[in-house]
C-alpha cells in the first residue's frame, strides 16, 4: 500500500533528507520519498497507526514539531505551520491538537477555499519582514550607539536586543532539539556560533550571522512558494462542480462524480471538467493550460475537446469520453506531483554527501579550535576560527538548491505542457547526443492530404480532381476521403456516378458522362493495360486517373508534415544533437518525409523489435538517445530509449512507456523539453561548484589563520539565498 502525507512544520531542507532516510529504515516501510518543496512523504508499506505514530516519533527526533499526517488534513495544522517557520516555534506540536480542535470544524471550511490562496499571497509574509526590519533597526542603532557614545553597555543591549529579535526561532529550535537529543542542525550550529562570537566580544558578528540566516530564510521561502505555485497551479485547474444532464435536465453536480458519457453544458468563461466530444455548438477554447499553446483553438460538433481548457465564446454540450478523475488534466496533475517527487541521482547524491560532510566540518572546527590553542596559546583567535567553521558547516545550500533546480524545471515544463515523469527524466534528457523520431503522428500529422497534381495532356488540374473525386465518393479508404475532403474545401462540384465499382487494393472504375474512368494505384492501371509515363515516380500515395483507357493524369496524396517539424530538427541539430527517422511506414515515403525536414538518417519498414534494435544501434554509435513517438507499437522502444517523449495524441501504451509526454504535439516541444533539461542540469550544478567553491574558500581562509565571521555568513546563508533564486531562474519560459 501506497499513501500520501502532508509534512508540517518542516522548515530545513537537509533535516527532511535525513528523516528520509530515518523513514527508510523503519520497520514495516518499502520505500518513503520526501517532497521538501511540496512538504509531502509518500510512504509504501504496511502503513497502519502504529506505523503512523513511529514515522512521527522518528521524524520528531531529527527536527522537533514536525508533524506527518495524511494528506488533505494539513488544515489541523495550517496555523501552526505557519508561525513554526516564523518566529513563534515555541509552542509544543503535541498538545497542538488539543489547543485547536474546538475550532477545527469552524474553519475547515475555510481552509479547503483558501489555502491555495495563502500560498499564492503570502510567500514573503508580513510579520517575517515586520521582525528582519526591527532587528535591522535594532541592530543599526547598536552600531551607532557604539560609534558616537561611550556608553559600551546601551550598544551592548542593543545588540543583545537585536540578537534576540532575529534569532529567538534559532535558539528556540535548538533548545528544543536538544532535547530530543538530535541537535546538528543549522539552528544548533548558528547557536553555538553567535553565542560564541558573543563570549568573544564580536557583536555586530554574532548579530550579522542570524540576520543574514533570517533573510537567507526568507528568500528560500519565497523561492520555494514561487516553485510550488508552478506545481500546485496544475492542481488547481481542476473543476470542483459541473452541469451535467441527469432526467432530461442540468443540474449540478461534483465532478467527481462525472462518469463516461455523461452530457454536460460547458458555459462561455468555463473550465471543461472531463474530457470528451463536442455534441453541439460552436466555440473557441483557450487550450494554454494543457499544452502551453496561447492561441485559441476552434472547435464544433465532433471535436474532441480535453479538460482544464476554457470555453471563451458560446456555450457547448459534450459527451465525456473519461470519468473526472481519468480525464486529462487529472492526469496530468498526478503526472507533475509525482514527477516532482522523483528525486535524479545528482539530488540523491548531493544527500549523500551532506551526510558525510557536515560532521568532517564540525570534527575539523572542534580541531580548529583545540590543536592551534595548544600550541600558540592564541584561545580567541582559534575558537573564533573554529566558530566561522561551524556557520558554513550546514550543506542547506546544496540539499535544498539542487532539488529546487529539478522542481523548478518541472514547473517550468508543465507549463509548456510539457509532462516529465520525474526528475530523473530531466536529468537524462540533459545528457542525450542524438533523438529519433517516430514518422506517422510525429513528425507528420497522421492525416492525408493532396500534396501534388500533375495532367498529362491537356485536362486542368481541376478536371482531374473533379473526376477523381466523384469516382472516390463511394470510397472509404483514407486515401479516397482525403481526396474527396480536398475537393469540398477548394469548391469543386463533384458528380455522381452512373455506375461505379471499387476494387480492394487497387481504386475504383466508374462510369461519368458516359465516359469510362479508372481511379487508382498502379495495380489497377496495369490490370486494365494503361500505359503511365516512365519518368513519373512520385512518392507518397499515387491515385492515376485515365478517362477511356488513356492516362490523364495523377494526384499524390501523402501524410503532411507538421509545421514545426523541419525548424525543431534544425534546432536540435545546432544544439550538437543527431536526428533520426525510425518508422514503420514504407522506405521510399519516409525518405521523402526526412529529405523535407533534413532528417540526418532514415530508416523504414522497421516492426517494433526493429525500431529497438536501431536505438541500440544508434546508442553505441553516438551515446544516450531519445525516442519520440506516439502509436501502440512504440510502447518498447519508448521504454528501451534513454529517454521515452509521447505524444499527447498517442496511443495509452505510448504514454505509459514514455518519461516525457508532450501535451501540444509538435516536435517544436522536443526543443523546449531539451532546453529547459540543459538549463536545469546547468544550474544544478552552478550550484554545486558555486557553493562549495565558495565554502571551500572561507575554510581555508580559516585554516591558515584569517577567520572573518562576515565571510561565514556568506558563504552559509548568502551562498544558500543566491543558488535558491538560481534554481528558480529555471521558472522563466520565455527563452525555451
Amino acid at each position: 500500500m501506497e499513501k500520501e502525507f502532508s509534512v508540517i512544520n518542516l522548515d530545513c531542507a537537509h533535516c527532511g533528507a535525513k528523516i528520509e532516510a530515518a523513514i527508510n529504515k523503519i520497520e514495516g516501510v518499502e520505500s518513503a520519498i520526501l517532497n521538501y518543496p511540496l512538504k509531502k512523504i509518500r510512504i509504501r508499506g504496511d502503513i497502519t497507526d502504529e506505523l503512523v505514530e513511529k514515522i512521527n516519533t522518528v521524524a520528531n527526533s531529527i527536527e522537533a514539531g514536525v508533524v506527518i499526517s495524511p494528506a488533505g488534513h494539513e488544515h489541523h495544522h495550517h496555523h501552526h505551520e505557519h508561525s513554526h517557520h516564523h518566529g513563534h516555534d515555541e509552542e509544543c506540536c503535541c498538545g497542538h491538537d488539543h489547543e485547536h480542535e474546538h475550532h477545527e470544524h469552524e474553519h475547515e471550511h475555510e481552509h479547503k477555499h483558501h489555502e491555495h490562496e495563502h500560498i499564492e499571497k503570502n510567500s514573503l509574509p508580513a510579520g517575517e519582514l515586520f521582525t528582519i526590519v526591527a532587528g535591522i533597526l535594532l541592530f543599526t542603532a547598536a552600531v551607532i550607539s557604539g560609534r558616537v557614545t561611550d556608553i559600551k553597555p546601551l550598544a551592548i543591549a542593543l545588540y543583545a536586543a537585536a540578537y534576540l529579535v532575529l534569532g529567538y526561532n534559532v535558539i528556540s529550535a535548538t533548545f528544543r532539539n536538544i532535547k530530543a537529543k538530535n541537535f546538528f542542525d543549522e539552528n544548533f550550529l548558528m547557536t553555538v556560533a553567535t553565542i560564541g562570537a558573543f563570549a568573544l566580544g564580536e557583536y555586530a558578528e554574532a548579530v550579522g550571522v542570524v540576520l543574514f540566516f533570517r533573510i537567507g530564510e526568507l528568500f528560500e521561502d519565497y523561492a520555494v512558494s514561487r516553485s510550488r505555485r508552478a506545481i500546485t497551479d496544475v492542481a488547481a485547474l481542476k473543476v470542483e462542480e459541473a452541469e451535467v444532464m441527469r432526467n432530461g435536465e442540468f443540474v449540478h453536480i461534483s465532478s467527481d462524480d462525472i462518469q463516461i458519457g455523461d452530457i454536460l453544458r460547458i458555459k462561455a468563461g468555463e473550465r471543461i471538467a472531463a474530457d470528451g466530444i463536442i455534441e453541439s455548438g460552436e466555440s473557441r477554447i483557450d487550450t494554454s493550460a494543457v499544452n502551453g499553446e496561447p492561441v485559441p483553438l476552434s472547435v464544433r460538433s465532433g471535436d474532441s475537446v480535453l479538460s482544464g481548457c476554457i470555453n471563451l465564446s458560446e456555450t457547448l454540450t459534450l459527451r465525456t469520453t473519461a470519468a473526472a478523475a481519468d480525464s486529462m488534466i487529472s492526469r496530468i496533475s498526478e503526472a507533475v506531483e509525482n514527477a516532482s517527487a522523483s528525486k535524479p541521482h545528482i539530488d540523491r547524491f548531493i544527500t549523500r554527501f551532506a551526510k558525510i560532510y557536515t560532521p568532517i566540518v564540525i570534527t575539523t572546527a572542534l580541531l580548529t579550535a583545540i590543536i592551534p590553542s595548544l600550541v600558540t596559546g592564541e584561545w580567541s583567535k582559534w575558537i573564533y576560527s573554529a566558530l566561522t567553521f561551524l556557520v558554513i558547516s550546514c550543506p542547506c545550500a546544496l540539499v535544498l538548491s539542487v532539488p529546487l533546480a529539478y522542481f523548478s524545471g518541472i514547473g517550468a515544463a508543465s507549463k509548456l505542457g510539457i509532462l516529465f515523469k520525474g526528475g530523473s527524466a530531466i536529468e537524462a534528457l540533459g545528457k542525450i547526443k542524438a533523438v529519433a523520431f517516430d514518422k506517422t503522428g510525429t513528425l507528420t500529422n497522421g492525416s492525408f492530404d493532396v500534396t501534388d497534381i500533375k495532367s498529362y495532356g491537356n485536362m486542368s488540374e481541376n478536371e482531374l480532381l473533379m473526376l477523381s473525386g466523384s469516382c472516390e465518393q463511394c470510397s472509404t479508404h483514407p486515401v479516397a476521403e482525403s481526396i474527396v475532403s480536398h475537393c469540398h474545401s477548394n469548391g469543386i462540384e463533384l458528380i455522381t456516378p452512373e455506375k461505379s465499382a471499387e476494387k480492394a487494393g487497387h481504386g475504383v472504375t466508374a462510369v461519368i458522362d458516359g465516359r469510362s474512368v479508372l481511379c487508382g494505384n498502379h495495380r489497377l492501371m496495369a490490370e486494365n493495360g494503361i500505359a503511365l509515363p516512365a519518368d513519373d515516380i512520385p512518392s507518397g500515395s499515387v491515385v492515376y486517373v485515365t478517362v477511356d483507357g488513356k492516362a490523364e493524369g495523377r494526384i499524390v496524396v501523402s501524410d503532411t508534415i507538421k509545421k514545426t517539424s523541419a525548424s525543431a530538427v534544425s534546432r536540435l541539430k545546432r544544439m550538437g544533437i543527431k536526428t533520426f527517422m525510425l518508422t514503420g511506414d514504407k522506405t521510399e515515403n519516409a525518405s521523402a518525409a526526412a529529405k523535407d525536414i533534413s532528417i540526418d538518417y532514415v530508416k523504414g519498414d522497421l516492426l517494433p523489435d526493429d525500431k529497438l534494435a536501431e536505438i541500440e544501434r544508434i546508442r553505441k554509435e553516438t551515446g544516450p538517445v531519445m525516442f519520440v513517438g506516439d502509436g501502440f507499437n512504440d510502447g518498447p522502444v519508448l521504454a528501451g530509449a534513454d529517454v521515452g517523449g509521447a505524444m499527447q495524441n498517442g496511443s495509452d501504451l505510448a504514454l505509459e512507456a514514455a518519461d516525457a509526454v508532450f501535451m501540444n504535439p509538435e516536435p517544436e516541444t522536443v526543443v523546449k523539453a531539451k532546453n529547459i533539461a540543459d538549463k536545469t542540469m546547468r544550474i544544478a550544478y552552478e550550484n554545486i561548484i558555486f557553493a562549495l567553491t565558495v565554502k571551500a574558500i572561507v575554510l581555508i581562509l580559516g585554516l591558515i589563520g584569517h577567520p572573518n565571521m562576515w565571510f561565514a555568513v556568506f558563504a552559509d546563508s548568502g551562498a544558500a539565498m543566491l543558488c535558491i533564486l538560481n534554481s528558480v531562474r529555471v521558472l522563466s519560459t520565455k527563452k525555451y
